[in-house]
């Protein structure tokens, strides 16, 4: 089931250092992995993916397989938040399993099984227009997304998928490279970005993870795709 917390009240920042208001949307939270809590042991290699008690509630057929999609999931997880924040979209008044959205994307184009037995995605373009047939849901790809876009985009009732290193989980003060990982911006004020992250660890950077806005520059591609509102124009 979809975690939905109470936002952080972090709405009286002293200092602004973007421009933009403070909005921060009640989403619920969903991990890329079945077990939340297991997080920190899986990305640790302390234990397999194999062995989280709750693989089937991904819709898996076995633990072999959702181990090997859970570490690829990251957008499915932002996707499906989304649309659970937008509850009415989904056919049974929640997000399907992750391996149904999974199954859909791949069919889409929004990924793509190589010839090694890897997978490239998430494809950004296609996944947009995946969400928009699917879901009815106004979905952008934005190859350019600048990180002073994001506050307005948030104000509007709009959620946003960004590309950041994973290492974002811990703010890192030297991440190898930018991106590689999807997160869902959920919220702004004066002094941060608020988001909800796939690989987030428990009690720590799961849920409404406050991102310093001179922080995310050195984990943020400049890329993401820009979900909703549900009726807006366009979709």
């Amino acid at each position: 089931m979809p975690h939905t917390p109470n936002p952080p009240d972090d709405l009286n920042a002293p200092s602004r250092t973007t421009a933009g208001p403070s909005v921060i949307h009640p989403v619920p939270y969903h991990s890329q992995w079945a077990s939340a809590a297991l997080v920190p042991a899986i990305i640790g290699r302390e234990i397999s993916a194999a062995e989280d008690p709750l693989w089937r509630a991904y819709g898996a057929d076995s633990p072999e397989t959702y181990a090997w999609w859970s570490w690829r999931l990251c957008g499915i997880a932002c996707l499906r938040m989304a649309l659970d924040h937008w509850r009415d979209g989904a056919e049974d008044g929640g997000a399907p399993t992750a391996m149904a959205l999974a199954a859909e994307c791949l069919a889409a184009g929004a990924y793509v099984e190589r010839d090694d037995g890897g997978l490239d995605g998430l494809i950004h373009a296609p996944f947009a227009d995946y969400v928009r047939t699917r879901w009815r849901l106004p979905a952008e790809a934005h190859p350019d997304l600048p990180a002073d876009d994001l506050p307005g985009h948030l104000a509007a009732g709009r959620l946003v998928m960004l590309s950041v290193h994973p290492t974002i989980r811990t703010l890192a003060p030297e991440p190898p490279q930018k991106g590689g990982h999807l997160v869902l911006a959920v919220g702004t004020t004066p002094n941060h970005l608020l988001i909800h992250n796939p690989s987030g660890f428990p009690d720590h950077s799961q849920r409404f993870h406050r991102i310093p806005w001179p922080d995310l520059d050195r984990f943020y591609a400049g890329r993401g795709v820009v979900l909703g509102p549900r009726g807006e124009a366009g979709a």
